[in-house]
C-alpha cells in the first residue's frame, strides 16, 4: 500500500545533497527512493543518521549519471548493487533494487530487479521496509506504517527465514526493539529468536559488537536485554554469566546522574565480575585497547568502593582518575542492589565534579637534599611519602610536607638497616 499524506516534515527531501541525488536518479525510465532507517526516523522524529537510497537504475547507470553531473562514485559493493555517490562530503549509499535467488547468509545470491514491492519483502523488519520518494510520498508494501504507530518491531514475512538469512538480524531485533519499540518483543519475532541462537555463535566478533553497543545504549536497554536473557540469547554472545539486574540498575544510575548512556560502562554492569570477565568480553567482542582496559579497570576489585567515607573515596579518585574512579564506583554501585536515587552513593559518583585532586607536591629534589641517592631507592621513597600524604588527606602547606618528607626518610633509612 502506499500512504498518500506524505512525509512533511523531511526539509532535506526538497533541498540539499539528499534532493541533489534523488533528483539525479529520477527520470529517463528510473526511479529513486529514500529507504529504511531514515524514513523510519523520520516518521518517528528522531535524529536521522545516514540516507540510503534505492533505484531502479543498474550500477552501471547511477556510475554513469554521477559522472555526467561530476559527482565522486565510489563502487563500494556493486556486485550486490551499490554504489556509493559524495555530494558535498556526504556519502549516500545507493543500491539498485534486489530480489534473493539463493538465501545462505549473508552470501545470498541477488538479481537485480525494478519491483519496489519484491525489494521491501526481502528486508529485516516492516518498519524498515519503507520507502519515500523525492515528493514526500511514503510507500509502504510491508505494514511498516501501522507497526510504527504500534512501535512495534517485527520481521517481514515469515521470521525463522529472514532470521536464518543472516542471524546478526536476532541482534537487530532487539537492538531496534530497544530504540524505537514498546512493550514486550513481537512474540512471534521473540520465538523464533530464541529458536535460531544457536546461529549467533557463527557471526564474526565484528558484526556482534557493532550490533551490541548500540543495543546496550538504547533507551529501552534494560527491556530488552531481559528479554534476551530469559531467551537464553546472552550466553551465545558473552560466553559468561550475564547479570540483567546491575545493568539496570546501571541504566538507572547513569540517569540520576544526567550522564551520557556510556556502552563501556553498560557491559561492565552486565558482564563483569571480575578481571578475567573483562579480558574475556574484550576478547568477544573485538573492543579497542582503550576499551578494554576500561573494563578491566571496573572489574578490578570494585567492591571495596562499597561504604566508603569521603576521605577515603577522595583518594581512590586521587590514584584512578576522574572517569576510572566513577565507573568503578558505578560498578559497585549497581551491584550494591540499592535504589539509583540513593544519596551516598550518588554523592559518590559524584565527587569528580565537586573536588580536584591536587598535585603531590614533593619532588626528587625534596629527598636529594635529605640524603636519598638517585636510583630504586629514591623511586621508593617518593612512593612512601604520596602514601603519607594521601593518609594525610592532601597538606599542602610546607610545614606538613616537610615533616612528611623527614618522616618518609627516617623510616626508610631504618626499615632499609634492618
Amino acid at each position: 500500500m502506499t500512504d498518500a499524506r506524505g512525509l512533511d516534515d523531511a526539509p532535506w527531501l526538497r533541498s540539499g545533497p539528499a534532493a541533489r541525488v534523488l533528483t539525479l536518479l529520477n527520470g529517463h525510465g528510473e526511479e529513486a527512493r529514500v529507504i529504511g532507517g531514515a524514513v523510519r526516523n523520520a516518521l518517528l522524529h528522531v535524529p536521522i543518521g545516514d540516507i540510503d537510497i534505492a533505484t531502479t537504475a543498474l550500477p552501471t547507470e547511477v556510475i554513469r549519471r554521477a559522472k555526467a553531473a561530476g559527482i565522486k562514485s565510489v563502487p563500494t559493493g556493486i556486485d550486490h548493487g551499490t554504489v556509493t555517490l559524495v555530494v558535498d562530503s556526504h556519502p549516500f549509499e545507493i543500491t539498485t533494487l534486489r530480489e534473493d535467488t539463493e538465501t545462505f547468509g549473508r552470501k545470498a545470491k541477488v538479481a537485480f530487479g525494478r519491483d519496489w514491492i519484491v525489494d521491501a519483502q526481502r528486508r529485516d523488519f516492516t518498519i524498515n521496509g519503507l520507502s519515500v520518494d523525492a515528493s514526500g510520498v511514503v510507500h509502504d508494501h510491508v505494514g511498516g506504517l501501522a507497526d510504527i504507530a504500534a512501535k512495534r518491531v517485527r520481521f517481514i514475512g515469515d521470521p525463522d527465514q529472514r532470521i536464518s538469512e543472516d542471524y546478526l538480524r536476532i541482534l537487530r531485533f532487539f537492538r531496534i526493539h530497544a530504540a524505537f519499540g514498546a512493550g514486550e518483543p513481537d512474540r512471534a519475532g521473540y520465538l523464533a529468536c530464541i529458536r535460531g541462537r544457536a546461529g549467533l555463535t557463527s557471526l564474526s566478533a565484528e558484526r556482534v559488537r557493532m550490533e551490541t553497543v548500540k543495543l546496550v545504549i538504547a533507551d529501552g536497554a534494560a527491556g530488552a536485554i531481559t528479554a534476551m536473557s530469559d531467551g537464553g540469547l546472552l550466553l551465545p554472545i558473552f560466553g559468561g554469566v550475564a547479570y540483567t539486574g546491575p545493568f539496570a540498575a546501571m541504566v538507572a544510575a547513569e540517569r540520576a546522574l544526567g550522564l551520557k548512556p556510556d556502552p563501556v560502562r553498560r557491559l561492565g554492569a552486565l558482564a563483569v565480575a571480575v578481571t578475567e570477565d573483562a579480558r574475556r568480553i574484550a576478547t568477544r567482542l573485538r573492543l579497542s585497547n582503550a576499551e578494554t582496559k576500561a573494563l578491566d579497570s571496573m572489574g578490578h576489585r570494585w567492591w571495596r568502593l562499597a561504604g566508603m567515607d569521603e576521605a577515603t573515596a577522595r583518594r581512590r579518585l586521587y590514584r584512578l582518575g576522574a572517569d576510572r574512579y566513577r565507573d568503578r564506583l558505578m560498578l559497585a554501585w549497581a551491584r550494591a542492589g540499592e535504589n539509583s536515587r540513593h544519596t551516598p552513593w550518588r554523592e559518590l559518583a559524584r565527587l569528580p565534579e565537586r573536588w580536584s585532586a591536587p598535585k603531590f607536591p614533593l619532588r626528587a629534589a625534596d629527598f636529594l637534599a635529605r640524603g636519598i641517592a638517585e636510583g630504586p631507592a629514591l623511586g621508593q621513597v617518593l612512593a612512601l611519602a604520596e602514601d603519607a600524604w594521601l593518609a594525610a588527606n592532601f597538606p599542602l602547606d610546607q610545614a606538613a610536607l616537610d615533616a612528611i618528607a623527614d618522616q618518609t626518610v627516617t623510616r626508610f633509612t631504618r626499615d632499609n638497616r634492618l
